[in-house]
């Protein structure tokens, strides 16, 4: 017998064919409606539909979605697009997120991801289409070059974080971003001073304005941040410790304007630095009072160990630059100031510190992390343990 035409097939729901007129043209499709719940305020059936060129193809789609909606997976569709959902997360739950972070999250989203997906429905983001926006990025285009492994991999980042958080409010089913693969990011040199250069660079800023500052950021590998956000309540001379809680940050987009935050990590840590950095830190702290009182009035009491002359703190560019004329003096220009933090944790690995304490101190977020970011200094450490185990063999030999 003759199946009639527009008839359901077997198992599919309802289905039917549909035929539209569109400027003055005919078009024909197929719908399939089903259930999606009950409306809570009405009590009715929750109905939506799916469309196709062929009755087959909407009714394998129909069986896909109420299997989904059987086994508790089925996610609603939404039309919201990749840059309506940017725009949401990136005002409504970056909140607690330090301003420079905020900042290059959006410059992220208005310089590389709404540029080519902005229009994309968020739901249709799957991993191959972040794979191929991915490897375009790694790909020179015209005048247009290349972006760096590393720019790669930040933009990953902000683009893991807002498809994460799409998907812990529902609007998403899984995190498409998740099995992208990205090109290999190779770490730059780290430049470290050798004690030779130490010496030259200490006898080149006796009596500079930072002298203190420079060597307290060689010999406690403290960052630029953490050094202008330093606060005497923080420094205690008696137990011989320096506990580093804050970083002092630019506000963006207002001039002149800095903050206060959390340390990179978001946790405090305390170091125990040499008893000569102690002792010099004690001497600042006699001459910095001397410079209040000079400054008499006009002094701003915000207890910061390293400040101008009426008690401000000082600008991390500005210590920055001081450091640049420094080393492109000693014809080093390409050292930069955080290669002072990199010559801290070399030294520290060099004179026997464990791996533990020198992370610790760094502030690093694992040991393995700065066990991968220092390991050829330990291997240089492993071949000197050689080289003294073979004259321990010799001595013994030679009896």
């Amino acid at each position: 017998m003759k199946k009639a035409k527009g008839r359901n097939a077997a198992g599919t729901g309802s289905i039917r064919k549909k035929t539209v007129v569109r400027n003055g043209k005919t078009y024909s499709y197929w719908e399939g409606r089903y259930t999606d719940g009950f409306d809570p305020g009405t009590g009715k059936q929750c109905q939506k539909s799916v469309t196709g060129k062929t009755q087959k193809e909407v009714a394998l789609k129909l069986r896909k979605i109420t299997a989904e909606i059987d086994n508790g997976t089925y996610q609603a569709p939404n039309k919201i697009t990749v840059g309506e959902w940017f725009d949401v997360w990136a005002t409504d739950y970056l909140n607690n997120v330090k301003p420079l972070t905020v900042e290059k999250y959006t410059c992220v989203i208005k310089n590389h991801i709404k540029p080519k997906l902005a229009a994309v429905r968020l739901e249709a983001v799957t991993t191959t289409v972040l794979q191929h926006f991915y490897n375009e990025l790694g790909r020179a285009h015209g005048d247009k070059p290349a972006l760096s492994a590393k720019t790669i991999k930040d933009i990953h980042g902000v683009i893991h974080k807002a498809l994460q958080q799409a998907v812990e409010i529902g609007y998403i089913r899984t995190n498409p971003s998740s099995s992208c693969k990205l090109p290999k990011v190779v770490k730059p040199d780290i430049k470290p001073m050798d004690s030779e250069l130490i010496t030259v660079f200490l006898q080149e800023i006796k009596g500079h304005r930072f002298e203190v500052l420079y060597i307290v950021a060689l010999f406690m590998g403290i960052r630029r941040g953490e050094i202008c956000g330093l606060k005497w309540d923080c420094v205690d001379f008696e137990r011989g410790t320096v506990c580093i809680r804050r970083q002092l940050q630019k506000i963006p987009g207002v001039k002149g304007g800095f903050r206060l935050v959390s340390t990179k990590s978001d946790k405090e840590r305390t170091i125990t630095p040499a008893p000569t950095i102690m002792n010099l830190l004690k001497h600042h702290l006699t001459v910095q009072n001397e410079m209040r009182l000079n400054a008499g009035s006009s002094w701003q009491d915000n207890d910061y160990v390293f400040c101008n002359e009426n008690g401000e703190h000082l600008s991390p560019s500005t210590v920055y630059h001081n450091y640049k004329r420094i080393v492109e003096k000693l014809g080093i220009p390409e050292r930069r100031l955080h290669d002072l933090r990199h010559s801290y944790a070399v030294a520290s690995l060099m004179s026997g510190d464990d791996i533990k304490t020198v992370q610790e101190n760094m502030g690093h977020f694992s040991a393995a992390f700065t066990l991968d970011r220092y390991g050829h200094v330990t291997e240089e450490m492993k071949t000197a343990s050689a080289q003294r185990m073979e004259k321990f063999i010799q001595s013994i030999s030679d009896e």
